[in-house]
């Protein structure tokens, strides 16, 4: 048994697929074919079922794989114990961040910390946050910037990097622009402009409104802020964001809603990070929080 096949046979299984788990090792299909053939010689059982239109694990291969997936972490722990020691930092690291992410301070940190650990090979996931908040707690993602009104989960530790109310946003010469606040109720008969299921501003503004007994459906759901910014500039409707995301636009006015609930940004990492994660989590926050 070598670890080699317990990684084909753990890709195999999540991907659901001989080719999509050799393209994903950079492997050839046969050869991952003929190694968890050995594997499951070695063992005696068959592991995978291969008759469907997508693999999946027998019920020998459901108890063998959580030991595959502990062994290979085990393997993962002591590398980057041994890379820690030696004052090293490599290996891979996946980094997600909400859609469309314009906060001052992000680039600047994943640029410093691509200039100081350039061994480390980085991809970047950009989600809503509620995907990226359960891809944390799964272990999917090592570093994340999320949204979000709820606490986060247990499994996952966060840095607040921003925390405000939601805003209404109109061009400067719409009728509200000049007022202190909006109220929910008064979202009702207005065409609104806001971001998906999924994100902080998007759950701020269901909290908010749920607590107001008003129910608010934003006609249209752009994934970027930007757009909504861009939309709400052009009179296509009335944007629902933050006010920070609003800053730059002169052509805009920020309006806060009535008893907002607030959505914070956190910096997240999840309950066992690596020392890359670590290390991208120290230069995010040095620039997203220089003061700290």
């Amino acid at each position: 048994m070598e670890l080699h096949q317990l990684r084909y046979l753990v890709a195999v299984a999540d991907l659901g697929s001989f080719t999509a788990a050799a393209a994903r090792l950079h492997v050839s299909q046969s050869g991952v074919s003929a190694q968890i053939a050995k594997l499951e010689h070695e063992v005696g059982h068959r592991l995978l079922d291969r008759r469907g239109r997508t693999v999946s694990a027998t019920a020998a291969g459901h108890e063998v794989l959580p030991h595959a997936r502990a062994a290979l972490a085990s393997i993962a722990t002591i590398d980057a114990v041994s890379d820690e020691l030696s004052g090293v930092v490599r290996g891979s690291l996946r980094l997600g961040t909400v859609i469309g992410c314009t906060v001052p301070g992000y680039l600047a940190g994943f640029a410093a910390f691509r200039r100081a650990h350039p061994g480390v090979s980085v991809s970047v996931v950009e989600s809503n946050s509620d995907l990226l908040i359960d891809d944390l707690a799964a272990g999917r993602l090592d570093v994340a910037l999320v949204a979000h009104t709820d606490p986060l989960p247990d499994e996952v530790t966060g840095l607040t990097v921003i925390r405000e109310p939601i805003a209404v946003v109109v061009p400067v010469g719409h009728p509200w622009a000049a007022r202190d606040s909006v109220a929910c109720a008064e979202l009702v008969d207005v065409t609104v402009l806001s971001l998906p299921p999924g994100t902080g501003v998007r759950s701020a503004l269901a909290s908010t409104c749920a607590v107001a007994r008003v129910d608010v459906t934003p006609a249209v759901a752009a994934h970027s802020p930007d757009s909504v910014l861009a939309l709400a500039e052009l009179g296509s409707g009335v944007g629902v964001l933050t006010a920070a995301m609003a800053v730059g636009r002169d052509a805009l006015a920020a309006i806060p809603v009535t008893d907002s609930v607030e959505t914070s940004l956190s910096l997240a990492v999840g309950s066992t990070p690596s020392a890359a994660a670590r290390a991208m989590t120290a230069a995010l926050a040095n620039e997203l929080l220089p003061a700290q």
